[in-house]
């Protein structure tokens, strides 16, 4: 190799560490446990801390959100946390820098989730090769549209990062299935209509979209919005889910502690939802 030449990132479609994450579970057969938590709130450090500890209680994979100040698929819980992390100074690059730090500790997969104007911003290419070298396992852009989102998975995946795609109630059955197909890693199944949030009971309809999903792909399924205690956990297991991610939970448990308590207070949290996952 001549001097000053940088290293090339070898694109190959076909690894996925979430894909082996899955199947590990599946043979075991466990519930995929998904915290997400949004990148920068309380701050950077506190994130780090928050990261190392829900894989130590039990997370499989971490989705990590990456704030944005129009959030339009999210709720007020995670609007302020957004709101909280981008006062704190927290940026698209500072949030893949935190992962590139953490890439030694951290060994289950972690997705970034992001509006598609800051990757855009960023640059698509950028982006992809500064967060594959950090680590990041897959990307969910909840504002890409199932055309574009064939367009640009294609070069995400040459990038060894799955792109997650979702999948509404409200989504038409032959959508739904072109989604389920071009989805990599696992499917996202929303499991409400409209933003995340905390709810008081789940939707039984989710077990039959759990059911047709499983028809028309051999895609894991996920399913998110709306999840926030361990009975929820429980009846999604039950509803024959692959994973459960769980968000707004918490990232209102982060947002109600202070900066001492916060790390304990999520591991312990996350611990309770592992307990449920596997009952």
């Amino acid at each position: 190799m001549k001097k000053n030449m940088k290293p090339q990132i070898i694109k190959n479609e076909s690894f996925s560490k979430i894909n082996e994450k899955f199947l590990e579970l599946k043979k075991s057969k466990r519930l995929a446990l998904m915290p997400f938590i949004m990148a920068g709130d309380p701050n950077i450090k506190k994130t780090s801390e928050i990261l190392l500890k829900l894989q130590e209680k039990g997370a499989d994979l971490i989705e990590l959100g990456i704030p944005y100040s129009d959030p339009l698929a999210d709720g007020p819980i995670i609007q302020f946390s957004a709101s909280k992390a981008l006062k704190s100074g927290t940026t698209t690059l500072k949030v893949i820098q935190l992962l590139e730090s953490l890439k030694d500790k951290i060994n289950i997969p972690v997705i970034l989730f992001s509006y598609f104007n800051p990757i855009l911003n960023f640059g698509l290419d950028k982006f992809c090769e500064l967060a594959s070298k950090a680590g990041v396992a897959g990307l969910i852009i909840p504002d890409l549209p199932l055309e574009e989102a064939s367009k640009f998975s294609k070069i995400i995946s040459s990038y060894f990062i799955d792109l997650i795609l979702l999948v509404a109630p409200t989504t038409p059955f032959e959508r739904m299935k072109i989604i389920s197909n071009k989805t990599k890693g696992f499917t996202y199944l929303v499991s409400v209509t409209g933003v995340t949030g905390e709810r008081i009971k789940m939707e039984n309809r989710v077990e039959s979209l759990i059911s047709k999903l499983k028809e028309v792909s051999i895609n894991p399924v996920a399913v998110g919005f709306g999840i926030s205690s361990p009975e929820h956990v429980t009846r999604v297991r039950g509803w024959g889910a692959d994973g459960v991610i769980i968000g707004s939970a918490f990232v209102k448990r982060i947002s109600d502690s202070n900066e001492i308590e916060v790390v304990n207070r999520i591991g312990n949290f996350c611990s309770e939802m592992r307990k449920a996952a596997d009952q």
